[in-house]
């Protein structure tokens, strides 16, 4: 560093950024042949020196010296430093995965190579501490490099992490970059790599972003005692919740303070953050509540659970947005662009429209097989007849028809049976309890009213198996909160299906639940006549909203 910008941070009391550079330069193997260039890469070290560049060169390292060197440096990395790795040698890669050679590798083999070099992987990790402030140089030879079974001579694809700029090529062209090129200040990555045609780039090319700017020497002002802890208070803040805007406010307020150099480095790596910029990408579509519920439903319509639909993006809904994201190969943020908003939408419309049909096309095979069986009990009129087909369907279409058809028989046995079988009868239906109707039978065991008597000791048994399931569903329900105004819509929305809730007024008779259990049968739900968050979804996929409503 120079000699003022040292005493500047001592002054401020605060550890001042670098521009660090780490050199690893294998020049001479011991069973492979020599890298030439790879000493013209240590030789940069003067130039980057006298460029202000803080040098570290280590040369002709075996695999454990090369893994320690690259672990001090990130050990001394700061969040405002910028770093240049440069890996100088022999290169071996399998597949995607690439290694930097270590200078007693012998003939490394797929099983040996990660013992005898320095993974390629990892050094992008470590550059990754720094996004928009690191840039990978790798340089190397065609010379001889005898490799075992898996091995190939060179490099590999890489899959380089967000913010990182990697350049590859032939170690004299990275030398000549190193030396000639990379000291220039004011200039982007994009900018200086233009330099250097033999290097192949690849990574965080911001055209717009300089990767050194030109040093600005001039002291901070002096500050009274109120001022400076203004400026801490003012920093401490930024601390707890750094933002691009936080930052820039910083600046303008101290364009020379004390922290005036992290704060310019801290919002290059903001801006370079991927997630940040997703953030914002979001926030400047300016979403209000109704949407960010369309855009839940839609969520929930293709499968990936929001947990809620109340126009809050939480937990819930971030990892919906992301599971979608992987589905549809874009980059899992948690934050969505215009574009995906639109595709979300178009993609939970069709799969609307394929619940729609399959529901049809459900409810169409369920009324063929409820009339198929209604010919063939309940049509022939005959009380076993219309109560087997009750049992099967007693929400089916003719249900309320087979109903009517009991009551006429009850009636008509009811004007035959006895006196006593009647007033026996009417004591059991009056207590409607399975004990009752036990000892009706016991009395009557072919009264006038057995049939009947059976039926509702099968039906209250079943009621008492399905007892905690309603009672659940019921709870669920009512979690959901529905106001007058949603019971109606509820209603009408049935109506609109064909499904005859009853008079759309807001209050959920046994009419109404018969319509939520139909309507349930028709998706393949549980048929328990009372609505959760999916018979909700379902209901309303027709009104999700589109953007600008």
């Amino acid at each position: 560093m120079r000699a003022w910008a040292v005493g500047l941070a001592l002054w401020a009391g605060a550890a001042a950024a670098e521009d660090r550079v780490l050199i690893l330069a294998n020049e001479n193997y011991r069973d492979a042949a020599d890298v030439a260039g790879a000493a013209d890469v240590a030789g940069a070290a003067d130039a980057l020196t006298a460029a202000g560049f803080a040098v570290t060169v280590q040369t002709d390292l075996a695999a454990p010296a090369m893994r320690q060197a690259l672990s001090d440096l990130l050990v001394a990395l700061e969040p405002g430093d910028r770093v240049v790795i440069v890996l100088a040698g022999h290169f071996a890669r399998s597949g995607a995965e690439t290694w930097a050679l270590g200078t007693e590798a012998s003939l490394p083999d797929l099983a040996l190579a990660g013992g005898v070099g320095l993974s390629v992987d990892t050094v992008l990790a470590v550059a990754a501490e720094l996004p928009g402030r690191s840039l990978v140089l790798l340089g190397t030879e065609a010379t001889r490099l005898p490799l075992g079974r898996g091995m190939e001579q060179g490099f590999g694809p890489m899959d380089v992490p967000q913010g990182v700029t990697v350049a590859q090529g032939e170690a004299a062209a990275v030398a000549d970059f190193l030396a000639g090129v990379l000291g220039e200040r004011d200039a982007s990555l994009p900018a200086l790599l233009d330099k250097a045609p033999d290097l192949t780039a690849d990574g965080f090319l911001a055209a717009d972003l300089p990767f050194r700017e030109t040093e600005v020497l001039t002291p901070p002002p002096m500050q009274t005692d109120e001022q400076r802890a203004a400026e801490d208070k003012l920093w401490e803040a930024l601390k707890k919740a750094p933002t691009i805007a936080g930052y820039e406010d910083y600046l303008l307020r101290y364009p020379s303070g004390r922290y005036a150099g992290l704060a310019r480095a801290e919002a290059a790596r903001l801006r370079a953050d991927p997630g940040v910029q997703a953030r914002a990408a979001e926030e400047a579509l300016g979403l209000n509540r109704d949407q960010r519920r369309a855009i839940q439903r839609q969520l929930s319509i293709l499968g990936f659970d929001p947990r809620g639909i109340d126009g809050l993006f939480g937990n819930g809904s971030r990892a919906a947005i992301q599971g979608w994201q992987q589905q549809n190969a874009e980059r899992a943020t948690g934050f969505l662009t215009r574009d995906q908003i639109l595709r979300l939408m178009a993609q939970a419309d069709r799969r609307a429209a394929e619940l729609e049909a399959e529901a049809a096309a459900r409810r169409a095979e369920q009324e063929r097989q409820d009339r198929l069986y209604w010919d063939q009990t309940g049509a022939k009129g005959d009380e076993p007849g219309l109560r087997a087909y009750v049992k099967r369907y007693p929400d089916g279409l003719f249900a309320e028809l087979a109903a009517e058809r009991l009551a006429a028989i009850d009636a008509a046995r009811r004007a035959e049976a006895a006196a006593q079988d009647r007033q026996a009868w009417d004591r059991a239906r009056a207590a409607d309890t399975m004990d009752a109707y036990r000892a009706y039978l016991a009395i009557f065991p072919n009264g006038a009213f057995a049939a009947e008597a059976q039926a509702r000791i099968d039906a209250l048994d079943e009621n008492a198996a399905d007892e905690d399931a309603r009672a659940q569903a019921e709870a669920t329900e009512q979690a959901l909160g529905l106001n007058d105004l949603a019971r109606k819509l509820i209603e009408e929305r049935l109506a609109a299906l064909d499904l005859k809730p009853g008079e759309p007024d807001g209050v959920f008779d046994d009419k109404t639940r018969r319509a939520i259990r139909r309507f349930q049968s028709s998706r393949g739900m549980a048929e328990t006549g009372y609505l959760d968050q999916a018979a909700m979804v379902g209901l309303l996929a027709g009104g999700v909203l589109r953007m600008g409503e």
